[in-house]
């Protein structure tokens, strides 16, 4: 399951934003720090190699900053342009691709600017280039970070504008209604393994030149030559969700190249999760997250009328999903669009009153609500387009990036068994990942995540009852990466807490980012704000 923004996904992690002078050039081209330790041998050597004479390149190149094409959606004075990098860094003077990134300078003096500062949301899939909005939304959380860095969002390669992957057509892609993820015999395990296989041979027959070398230590290297194309010496980065993944990553790769990393909804970067054990451990998350999101709604009942009870609420949703199962709500809402629209809940605390109040406005006879929310719009050509090119790279980077279990049985024992007590999202997940089983490019080792020689104190924050990304993940990148610190954000649970309003958080970001301090010790924060009916 994805680890981003959840529209319309079937179910890693997320669907959810949005990440020259001589000396500094020097500075921008030092060898890469080659943890050969961190990976297998001779490869990342010779990876470690290119990934060098790139950052040269792109040092020497900078980034040619023009306005933003208006088709972006990005208004001035935010700026874009492009970093070259190699296809396979394996092979610096081979196939070059394009990534798209963009910027927007610090608000504060030039005394004040400390750099810039690089961020990734997710996904994997997810696209950065909103991240300098946050700047001209005059978003306060991030008002004290803007005054001392440029914002800098990045599409990491395959994403949107940086030689954009696709594995199916976008109309084909978002079609409804689907057919329940729940299967009730072995035929219908057997449509969703055919789909997966289509899937999977899709990815080959639309992208395959691109999918050997879609991975997260390449997406990492590309964040190293981007760095070198800033003009910056070291790289602050600032990662959610599969962002902390690509930073753990980088940090162990590049240990000496960075100067500030923060990284918030922690992935578990041990190599027995990535991603297999990764997407069952989120199952049993989401149906915890579910339930804390049902007794919410059970409280305000008053709001929502849906029941005063867990039990109750979940009677409403099991009608539900049986109504939607009989016959789509609309022709067009079953209980797969069901799952991708609900799921928001469980991801993101903000999502809890709109989600509450289409399925209480359901049930008092507007089903026109639910249809609007959860029925995909066949005419957003580009919204479509975006959610299936971010599936495509979630399923590419996923599935490269480590060696998947083939067996079809191994499969279908794990997620029965847990289908038993974690309903919600267990089948669903499954078919998402499916793909991944008869992959036709080659399936890498993961890296070994740990500290390198300089990497210096990294800030991880999380939220404890996190559905996308479990608490686990957290506490063992914190016992990996030596001298971090972990903010822990005790009886909350929404992915992404950096961007929420927390008084005992958002000071020790600022903190870290500003002066590079952290606490003495790991901290405990009380939760944000519960949501309002």
């Amino acid at each position: 399951m994805r680890g981003s923004s959840p529209k319309r996904r079937v179910a890693a992690l997320g669907s959810a934003g949005a990440l020259v002078t001589a000396t500094l050039i020097a500075g921008a081209v030092a060898a890469p720090t080659a943890n050969a330790s961190a990976g297998s041998g001779h490869g990342r050597d010779r990876e470690a190699r290119g990934t060098a004479i790139a950052a040269a390149r792109a040092a020497k190149a900078g980034i040619d900053w023009q306005d933003c094409p208006a088709d972006w959606n990005l208004a001035k004075p935010i700026q874009c342009g492009y970093v070259t990098v190699p296809l396979d860094y394996a092979k610096p003077h081979g196939k070059q691709i394009k990534l798209a990134v963009d910027r927007i300078g610090n608000t504060g003096t030039k005394a004040e600017r400390q750099g810039a500062l690089v961020y990734n949301p997710g996904g994997p899939g997810g696209s950065g280039l909103r991240f300098p909005a946050r700047v001209t939304s005059k978003n306060a959380v991030w008002a004290n970070a803007a005054k001392a860095y440029d914002f800098v969002g990045f599409d990491p390669r395959g994403v949107g504008k940086s030689a954009p992957i696709s594995c199916v057509d976008p109309r084909e892609f978002v079609k409804a209604p689907k057919a329940d993820p729940v299967p009730d015999s072995e035929a219908d395990k057997l449509a969703q393994r055919k789909l997966a296989r289509e899937y999977s041979e899709g990815c080959q027959e639309r992208s395959g030149a691109m999918l050997p070398h879609m991975t997260t230590p390449n997406t990492a290297r590309d964040l190293d030559v981007i760095r070198a194309a800033l003009g910056e010496k070291k790289l602050n980065f600032l990662g959610v969700s599969y962002g902390t993944y690509l930073g753990a990553v980088y940090g162990t790769l590049f240990p000496g190249h960075v100067r500030r990393m923060v990284v918030d909804s922690v992935v578990n970067p041990s190599r027995d999760k990535i991603w297999y054990q990764a997407n069952l451990d989120q199952d049993v998350a989401f149906e915890d997250r579910w339930q804390d999101w049902q007794d919410w709604v059970a409280k305000n009942d008053a709001a929502y009328h849906l029941g005063t009870t867990r039990a109750a609420v979940q009677a409403k949703w099991l009608q539900l999903r049986a109504t939607a199962k009989k016959n789509p709500i609309g022709g067009v809402v079953g209980p797969a669009e069901l799952i991708s629209f609900f799921q928001s809940a469980p991801y993101y605390d903000s999502s809890w009153a709109p989600v509450a109040s289409v399925f209480s406005k359901y049930v008092a006879g507007d089903t026109q609500a639910l249809v609007d929310a959860a029925a995909p719009d066949l005419s957003d050509t580009a919204g479509n387009a975006a959610s299936e090119n971010g599936n495509a790279v979630y399923t590419a980077v996923e599935c490269a990036d480590a060696k998947w279990p083939t067996s079809w049985q191994r499969w279908d024992r794990d997620n029965t068994r847990l289908h038993k007590d974690h309903p919600f999202m267990t089948w669903a997940n499954a078919w998402m990942n499916l793909p991944c089983a008869t992959w036709p490019a080659k399936q890498q080792t993961p890296v070994n995540v740990k500290t390198g020689k300089g990497l210096p104190g990294v800030l991880i924050v999380q939220s404890e009852r996190d559905a996308a990304t479990p608490y686990e993940g957290a506490v063992e990148l914190h016992k990996r990466f030596k001298g971090s610190r972990l903010i822990t954000e005790k009886d909350a649970g929404s992915h992404g807490v950096t961007g929420l309003v927390n008084p005992c958080v958002n000071p020790r970001v600022d903190s870290y980012l500003l002066t590079g301090k952290l606490d003495g010790a790991d901290v405990t924060c009380a939760p944000h704000a519960t949501p309002k009916p």
